[in-house]
């Protein structure tokens, strides 16, 4: 498996993934169902995003973000989402490690990840690849300017302290 950078041509099938409006929540916190081509594909107009794709034998299977914050020195992974056909087999668990490989390279130690509370498939994911939950204190500090109570979690070989 390759992870590749996101280019616009993968903006229609990404977009085609989530089944359904809570999905959509779930992935990137927006309310629109479908999420069209030209938001996905917005997302990249942004700096600080690196966005990528895993692809196996020519198929996209997966795709996320990295943002990177110069000012407060860390990165965090972000709107990770698998193909619908490829899930279930630890995809997303691979993808996740990819991202945090390109984190790390950039020279960030502290990589982060937010999840809604109710999305269960992808906290399990993204602890399987390794990440532990933030201090509950952290957590609540970072969820005031939030729209929901996110679960936050940290790369575990992360540095600072925070």
């Amino acid at each position: 498996m390759d992870l590749l950078p996101f280019t616009a041509a993968h903006a229609s099938l990404v977009a085609e993934w989530p089944a359904h409006a809570d999905e959509v929540v779930r992935w990137c916190g927006r309310r629109e169902f479908p999420v069209t081509a030209r938001t996905v594909a917005a997302w990249q107009e942004d700096d600080d995003v690196r966005a990528h794709v895993l692809v196996e034998d020519g198929t996209v299977l997966g795709y996320g973000e990295v943002w990177l914050d110069d000012e407060e020195d860390e990165a965090e992974l972000a709107r990770i989402i698998v193909a619908p056909g490829a899930r279930g087999r630890g995809i997303g668990r691979i993808l996740v490690r990819e991202l945090l490989g390109r984190a790390l390279a950039a020279g960030f130690r502290d990589v982060f990840l937010r999840v809604r509370p109710d999305n269960e498939p992808a906290l399990a994911c993204y602890r399987g690849a390794g990440f532990v939950t933030v201090d509950a204190g952290l957590a609540a500090s970072w969820n005031t300017a939030q729209p929901v109570d996110y679960v936050w979690l940290r790369n575990p070989t992360a540095l600072s302290s925070h």
